[in-house]
């Protein structure tokens, strides 16, 4: 599984952005390895489209899942046609660790 979260930077440590199509970057991680990846959102200064723009790297990233803030509409369509699994509604008061520690844990609470 390839995990793909939506970041205010490019560690760890950074807070999470709320924003998925116009975040300022990607960080893709492996869970079973905590390897990870940033990568800097080129959508995030586009007039229009950033979101579906946003979704096509995240499917191209191979992830199955996102954590993130908001996903609008549009970016929920395309990445919902990418088989890949959205978790919203985070906030900036969470850093990358944090948010991916919260996810795998209730991931492990449905086994």
């Amino acid at each position: 599984m390839i995990i793909a979260i939506t970041s205010t930077g490019n560690t760890l440590d950074s807070k999470i952005s709320e924003k998925f199509g116009r975040c300022r970057y990607f960080i893709i991680i492996d869970p079973d390895t905590m390897n990870f990846a940033a990568f800097q959102n080129p959508a995030e200064h586009m007039q229009g489209g950033a979101g579906p723009k946003a979704a096509e790297i995240i499917i191209n990233k191979r992830a199955s899942v996102l954590l993130t803030g908001h996903v609008g509409d549009k970016a929920e369509e395309a990445l919902k046609k990418g088989n890949i699994k959205i978790y919203d509604q985070l906030t900036e008061n969470l850093n990358v660790k944090e948010a991916l520690n919260i996810y795998l844990s209730k991931q492990k609470q449905k086994m």
